[in-house]
Order: C-alpha cells, then structure tokens, then sequence
C-alpha cells in the first residue's frame, strides 16, 4: 500500500489579457503586493489565437505571462484564483472584464491551471475551481494536449515555461537537499 505523501512546493504564474496597458501595470503592482516578487516574464504577445474574449474585452488584446520567485503550495491554487477573480471583478465595468487573469503553476512534471470551467479532463479542486494540465514535461521539452490552448502551444510561451521551469528546478534541487 502506497503512504501519502505531500506534494513539493510548485512555481506560480499568472496569464493576463489585456488591451489597455495602464490598467495591465496597475494590475501587475497589484498581482506583485498579492504574491510576491516577479522572476520571470514572457514577452507581451498579441492575442490573436481566438475571438473567445472579444466581445466582452474588446479587441487588439494582448497577453503576458508572469512567473512569481515565491514557491506555493498546489493546493493553495483554488484561492489564488479566487483572487484573481476578485480582481478581474474589481475592474469591471458594466459586468464586462477589462482583464482576464489565469492563474497556474508549475512543477518538475506539469503546467496546471486554475480554471471555473468544468471538462472531462479537468478535476476539481473546491470552491468552484477546477484544475488543468495543460501541458506535461517528459523528455526534456514540453508535450501539449489535445486541449492546450493555442498560445501555450507557441513559442513565446513555451519559452516561458523553459525559463520558469529552469528557475523552479534550481529551487526544487534546494527542496531536496
């Protein structure tokens, strides 16, 4: 019989869209004062991968992704995303979001993501929020499912990941020692 085990401390990230780059920065100071020091940035991106948020964010979208240097607990990404839904509230106007912000981690083996939407390859985790894997790691690159969403199947994502795993492995190495 196996013996419960806890997990490892995992890598925080936060995808946000946006199409009005005042508001993203305050929404950064506020992402930062919430969960700590950023390590690691994508690129800022168009987002023109899907129409999903047009017409409720408008258009000329983009997206960055924002690696914390705080290392989480993986059960503690159900409340992160309770957050940020706060915060996507927050900015609201007229029940339409200004931004949309996707909370995730990382770990050695996986990219998870916090989500409301229930699938039949998502778990759920309580409160309402379900959890992704949306990508895998194995054979030193990233394997994408048949549900990963367009961006994370780019190259300035991917190359995100890279670089925040990079990080997170010199911080996992520590965890073992």
């Amino acid at each position: 019989m196996g013996q419960p085990r806890l997990a490892r401390n995992v890598k925080l990230f936060v995808a946000v869209t946006f199409n009005n780059k005042q508001l993203y920065e305050l929404i950064k100071s506020i992402l930062k004062e919430r969960f700590g020091e950023v390590d690691t940035l994508s690129a800022i991106y168009e987002f023109t991968y899907t129409q999903y948020y047009a017409k409720e964010m408008g258009i000329n979208l983009q997206k960055q992704i924002l690696g914390f240097e705080k290392l989480i607990r993986p059960e503690n990404l159900l409340d992160i995303k309770l957050i940020t839904n706060e915060v996507e509230q927050q900015f609201s106007q007229e029940n339409k979001r200004q931004v949309n912000i996707d909370p995730g981690y990382l770990s050695a083996a996986k990219v998870v993501l916090a989500t409301t939407k229930n699938f039949d390859h998502r778990i759920y985790l309580g409160k309402g929020i379900y959890g992704d894997v949306h990508l895998r790691y194995r054979g030193n690159k990233f394997i994408m499912n048949e549900w990963t969403y367009p961006d994370y199947r780019d190259m300035i994502v991917i190359d995100f990941f890279a670089r925040l795993r990079k990080k997170y492995m010199k911080a996992y190495r520590k965890m073992r020692d």
